[in-house]
């Protein structure tokens, strides 16, 4: 359906996209470095999966209702600010760590399934995902082949496919930081104020921010 050229196109420009870190991908290197690499991949697999769902809005016509729809924007936008600032001063809020000592012997509870819901939510309220899949995804479709949502619906997963190689390396990698960062006392103490001062960011910027792609 997609001609070979096009769809090397794609590839690389979609590649080079994956690459340049965006909201998600600081995400993923945040609850990577916070909590770990198995954190960080359940991260990757909410974000994708929420990423799914706008490949499937996109592909139905919905992502044009936020185009035009400066109310739907800025509620689905509003909504996705507010909670990245709320994991924010959850996290914040969470109760200090007194040595690394104790958390290498008494582990802190990680519900890996919590972690995958929130990196789906986080992924699924962020309108500029949206928008990116509807005004990226057409330039590589071709009309005058026909099946125009098929291709669409190639292109997005094959966008989502290669996110999830993309960012499962940089939850690999940041998760191995963490690790070792949490042998010093220092972050050992201090790792939430910079995780939740980033989630706060992360919500600020969403708020208020220009065009993303991720």
């Amino acid at each position: 359906m997609v001609l070979p050229a096009r769809l090397f196109l794609f590839i690389i420009s979609a590649l080079i996209l994956l690459l340049t870190p965006g909201p998600a991908v600081l995400y993923i290197i945040t609850r990577s470095v916070d909590q770990g690499r198995k954190a960080g991949m359940a991260s990757v697999l909410g974000v994708e999966l929420g990423n799914s769902v706008h490949v499937l809005a996109a592909t139905l016509g919905l992502s044009a209702i936020l185009l035009t729809s400066a109310l739907a924007f800025n509620i689905v936008k509003y909504v996705g600010a507010a909670y990245l600032i709320y994991l924010g001063v959850r996290t914040l809020l969470r109760p200090a760590t007194l040595s690394t000592e104790a958390e290498s012997e008494v582990p802190a509870p990680k519900n890996l399934g919590r972690i995958f819901r929130q990196g789906m939510v986080v992924a699924t309220l962020n309108p500029k995902t949206a928008l990116f899949f509807l005004a990226y995804l057409p330039q590589f479709v071709d009309v005058s082949k026909g099946h125009v949502s098929q291709q669409f619906l190639l292109l997005g997963f094959l966008f989502v496919a290669m996110a999830v190689v993309t960012d499962s390396i940089y939850a690999l990698l940041s998760g191995t930081a963490g690790s070792l960062l949490k042998r010093s006392v220092w972050f050992g103490r201090f790792q939430r104020y910079v995780a939740g001062t980033i989630y706060i960011g992360l919500g600020l910027t969403a708020a208020v921010g220009g065009e993303g792609h991720k």
